[in-house]
């Protein structure tokens, strides 16, 4: 089921990316990445991924906050908005403490807020109810 779905890991750790994507390829994943949010948002547009996973807080342009707000609301992306978002954070919180349902917040709201480091087995569930949409 996974060989068609594309992923794109949005993450300025280089050390990070290697190890999902070693983990996504092995369940036969496709995967692509970006170090930073502005390639990210220009990788979608190129690979048009089934699913996105992108950090919060990266140390470089575009952090993942922009980025989901860019995909998920930017007319120039709205081609894109059904692709299922997952931010990344080392930040324990659940996601109504991070984003609230009303307010600013909602606005950066992802589809799903996963905590570093990942429990592998959820991840993997969810990718496949993901890829079901």
């Amino acid at each position: 089921m996974a060989a068609h779905q594309k992923v794109l890991l949005i993450d300025d750790d280089l050390d990070f990316r290697e190890s999902m994507k070693s983990l996504l390829e092995s369940y036969e994943y496709e995967v692509f990445e970006a170090d930073s949010g502005a390639e990210g948002l220009r990788k979608v547009i190129e690979h048009k991924p089934s699913i996105i996973f992108v950090d919060i807080m990266m140390d470089n342009d575009t952090d993942g906050y922009s980025v989901t707000y860019a995909l998920k609301h930017k007319d120039e992306y709205a081609a894109y908005r059904d692709i299922p978002v997952f931010m990344i954070s080392s930040i324990e919180e659940s996601p109504d403490e991070r984003f609230p349902m009303s307010g600013e917040a909602e606005l950066f709201r992802p589809d799903r807020y996963l905590t570093k480091p990942l429990d592998i087995p959820r991840l993997l569930e969810l990718l496949k109810v993901a890829a079901v949409r």
